[in-house]
């Protein structure tokens, strides 16, 4: 018994410290994953809507499902910089920040942020997904399957459908 509760408590401390090491690699101020404190991250610490457009998406365009009718990309300044210097894989610290409306342009329905967290989950690309009421009430937040399965076709491209780099 002794022996066991040896075992657990080293193996969490493993755990512990090799999830601050990850975490280290964020650039400072960046949020943990954690869909309140991003939420708060993006509306109150650094409002998306006072980051750019992703470059050539610059005010509505359409969407389709699971996003809204039309949409506006932004991206904070991290992610821009990575775009405007071509990079394919968006550095820790990247948020992209899809706002979902409606037909009318003027109801917003939902905001879909995608995170770029270093090792918080290798097999998605290290995004931290969500999905926000425009309220803030998190409908999915983290490891989401949906968005984790539709962004894999694009895992080449840093599991981004919009382009990084000029084609």
């Amino acid at each position: 018994m002794k022996m066991n509760c040896i075992a657990v408590c080293t193996t969490m401390c493993l755990v512990v410290l090799f999830a601050g090491a990850a975490w280290a690699e964020q650039p400072e101020g960046a949020p943990p994953p954690d869909a309140q404190a991003l939420w708060e991250s993006v509306t109150e610490v650094d409002p998306y809507t006072g980051w750019g457009y992703w470059p050539g998406h610059e005010g509505f365009y359409s969407g389709k499902s699971p996003h809204g009718e039309y949409l506006k990309l932004f991206a904070n300044s991290r992610a821009l910089k990575a775009v405007r210097e071509g990079k394919k894989e968006m550095p820790a610290g990247s948020i992209i920040m899809k706002a979902n409306y409606a037909k009318d342009k003027e109801t917003l329905k939902s905001l879909t942020p995608m995170y770029k967290v270093e090792g918080f989950h290798p097999q998605g690309g290290d995004w931290f997904w969500a999905k926000y009421k425009p309220n803030g009430e998190a409908l999915v937040s983290g490891k989401v399957d949906g968005c984790i399965d539709c962004h894999r076709s694009r895992k080449d491209q840093g599991w981004i459908f919009t382009p990084t780099q000029s084609e």
